[in-house]
């Protein structure tokens, strides 16, 4: 038996298409000696199955034993080869591919002249779409067929192909290392999100402005710029300036509608780019523009025109439900956004073959939040226990942490409080270990570990002295991060009143509008 959600097989064929499998049958049956290949055999048995049990395969007597690791490799690369020439996945870089390629046949066929000719209109289309990397490819190609097919324009073509070589290799060169940049901070957000003190905020910009290339504005194309937009919105996020982040975001979005054909080039990137513009709206509070510009979001994937593939959708689900809770979450109006979480876990359902455990964990905690703002407290520990018990989980220590202290929160509130200590205990720990204890964190844990010692009639005046110590830290460059992931203040400010955690939110909303 093999673990089917993993095999790469078994995950590729599922994932296809009713006319994508309708297509590879036609691939498969253009030549009539495949009709009873066994690599067919094998595909239409998977595709009944919704498991791929091995043992079962070589029992129908499809393959041995000895065969069938062979065999789901040679299926394997069928199935890319009839993907490949499908017209759906079908778009300018493989076009461009494509034309190099003929391009190559013609040349070792000896036909250069029209090598060349083919090869200077892809090139061309290359250039109008910013394809840097193929672009040098082929003018290294051109080079060499110029070598053995003489003419009279021979020293104007090397001069001239010299000069392309160059240039293209610079700005290769230049979005090489402003993705490197733009990557290694990514990489570092996920692994420790914000930074946690001065010397941490120092080594990040001491870092990025070390790395950071020098460039001349003018050379800058849509890659370079798209690159440098995005190291500058990974260090704004790393160092908590969520206002860089909203200009940085801002400009990565507006650059695609600044080139719309770009838009459909890379899908992926201009989802990304409006997915980060709408979280910095999240996090500087502008609910306004946020609905505004989620609503155009969803209007601009919807059209004919944009491109809709399995990795689209799946974004798509990822970008437009986070930030439908998000609004839910600024606005206080959890009740309201109660169906989201019908809807979210079918899509995880969906796409668990495509979504990896950071985001489904991302979800979950957000659904927990959902839960909490709705007082439903045993369901919101249900989901943090999700994330709390995910030992495969290396990414967003962050997310870790608060789902912890967000749970002893919900523990308290449900009255589940026997197993109380030992969370406070494990809860310590781990935030030690994860070096994260802050002092809104400590706070806390000193405010829960000391509730068995207070008297009923003086718990509103506890929470009135722990919020006071918090509100110091709301604004602080450093602690604030602790009240991205839950608003403790208006959970404080609830219990000090007597009302609910919505109910306060909603008021400060109403503010943030005045």
């Amino acid at each position: 038996m093999t673990n089917d959600q993993k095999d790469p097989l078994f995950v590729l064929l599922k994932s296809l298409s009713k006319s994508e499998k309708r297509q590879f049958k036609v691939y498969v049956g253009r030549l009539g000696v495949n009709t009873d290949s066994k690599f067919l055999a094998l595909f239409n048995h998977l595709d009944k199955h919704d498991t791929l049990d091995e043992d079962l395969i070589v029992s129908r007597g499809i393959v041995t034993k000895q065969q069938l690791s062979n065999l789901k490799a040679h299926l394997y690369k069928q199935i890319l080869i009839s993907l490949r020439l499908s017209p759906l996945h079908q778009n300018i870089r493989s076009q461009i591919r494509e034309q190099f390629d003929f391009a190559s046949i013609l040349y070792h066929k000896g036909l250069y002249k029209q090598s060349l000719k083919i090869l200077d209109k892809a090139k061309i289309l290359a250039k109008e779409n910013e394809e840097h990397n193929i672009a040098y490819e082929i003018v290294e190609f051109e080079k060499v067929i110029e070598t053995q097919y003489i003419t009279r324009s021979i020293n104007s073509r090397a001069d001239e192909l010299t000069i392309e070589a160059k240039m293209l290799s610079m700005k290769n060169v230049l979005t090489s290392k402003l993705s490197n940049v733009s990557l290694q901070l990514y990489g570092l957000m996920l692994k420790s999100g914000y930074v946690r003190n001065d010397k941490e905020h120092h080594e990040v910009t001491t870092y990025f402005q070390s790395k950071l290339p020098k460039y001349e504005w003018s050379i800058l194309g849509f890659r370079e710029k798209l690159w440098l937009y995005k190291a500058h919105l990974w260090y704004g996020f790393i160092v908590q300036d969520f206002l860089s982040c909203y200009k940085y975001s801002k400009k990565w979005v507006d650059l695609f509608y600044e080139y719309p054909k770009m838009i459909i080039q890379n899908p992926v990137f201009f989802l990304r780019g409006n997915h980060y513009l709408l979280e910095s709206l999240y996090l500087i509070k502008d609910k306004s523009q946020l609905k505004s510009t989620l609503l155009k979001f969803e209007k601009t994937i919807a059209e004919e025109t944009f491109l809709k593939d399995d990795n689209i959708e799946v974004l798509s689900f990822q970008f437009i439900y986070n930030n439908k809770l998000n609004i839910h979450f600024l606005e206080g109006t959890f009740d309201e956004g109660e169906y989201l979480i019908e809807e979210i876990i079918r899509g995880i359902s969906k796409y668990k073959n495509r979504l990896d455990d950071h985001h489904i964990m991302v979800f979950y905690y957000k659904i927990g939040c959902l839960h909490f703002g709705m007082a439903n407290h045993r369901k919101c520990i249900e989901y943090l226990t999700k994330i709390i018990n995910n030992k495969s989980l290396k990414m967003r220590e962050d997310l870790m942490c608060f789902s912890r202290v967000l749970s002893l929160v919900a523990h308290y509130e449900a009255g589940v409080d026997y197993y109380l200590e030992t969370q406070l205990k494990e809860t310590y720990r781990f935030l030690i270990k994860m070096n994260d204890l802050h002092e809104v964190q400590k706070e806390m844990i000193k405010f829960l570990k000391n509730l068995g010692d207070i008297y009923p009639h003086q718990i509103k005046d506890e929470f009135r002295k722990l919020h006071k110590r918090l509100k110091q830290y709301e604004n602080h460059p450093y602690e604030k991060r602790a009240f991205l992931y839950l608003d403790i203040l208006s959970w404080l400010e609830s219990n000090i009143e007597g009302r609910s955690v919505a109910d306060i939110i909603k008021e400060k909303a109403k503010e943030l509008t005045r």
